[in-house]
């Protein structure tokens, strides 16, 4: 924390970021689980977003707007994470898809111990990608309010998480078997893309289908 504060004061930092992410390590501290969607993005507001809001300010970006599609970038990519590391949360003793959503398609928690995906499992997995797939491609607009070195550290964190989203289709969200991995290429192209034409890029990905 020491080590922080030069960096912390040179760019006029708020603590409200990192004070939400004390937060959230002290709730994974004592809750491994959580019920609804509604809650797991409560997790996100603690966990993922305030990241987003560190790096605006670390590039100087002081813009309402632009925090809250951050918002939406973060938390998309968080859901993304806990998607794809199903089997790796479960090992460690947590679960980060919401109960009401196994529940909506017949799954339970005990089925995340299998070493394949049942497909109860796989649309549970596949409702919480298409959400954060709806977030991210919100957050996304967040580009055309960046600028210069902003702009291409966004869109990278955009683009990796597309292209993870991708890796988590060609699995067929079987994410008990191995963790599905993007690749580097596929990375590049939604990067690329983002920087010459987001706007286009993203209403090609929403027209070009659910993930279910």
């Amino acid at each position: 924390m020491r080590d922080l504060l030069p960096a912390i004061h040179r760019r006029d930092l708020e603590l409200d970021p990192f004070n939400r992410l004390v937060r959230a390590n002290l709730q994974d501290q004592r809750v491994a689980s959580y019920a609804t969607r509604a809650e797991l993005e409560d997790y996100c507001v603690l966990s993922a977003d305030p990241v987003g809001r560190i790096v605006l300010r670390v590039f100087g970006v002081r813009d309402p707007v632009a925090e809250r599609l951050s918002d939406r970038v973060c938390t998309a990519l968080q859901l993304i994470e806990h998607c794809q590391d199903v089997a790796e949360d479960r090992r460690n003793g947590r679960v980060y898809l919401p109960k009401a959503g196994l529940a909506a398609f017949g799954a339970t928690e005990a089925d995340l111990d299998a070493t394949t995906t049942s497909r109860p499992v796989r649309l549970a997995v596949a409702a919480q990608t298409a959400r954060a797939l709806d977030l991210l491609t919100e957050g996304a607009a967040l580009l055309d309010r960046l600028h210069g070195w902003a702009r291409l550290a966004v869109a990278g964190y955009i683009a990796g998480g597309l292209a993870t989203l991708d890796a988590l289709r060609r699995a067929r969200w079987d994410v008990l078997a191995r963790t599905p991995r993007p690749r580097k290429t596929g990375v590049l192209a939604h990067l690329i893309a983002l920087l010459v034409r987001p706007s286009a890029h993203v209403r090609r990905i929403r027209e070009g289908g659910r993930l279910t």
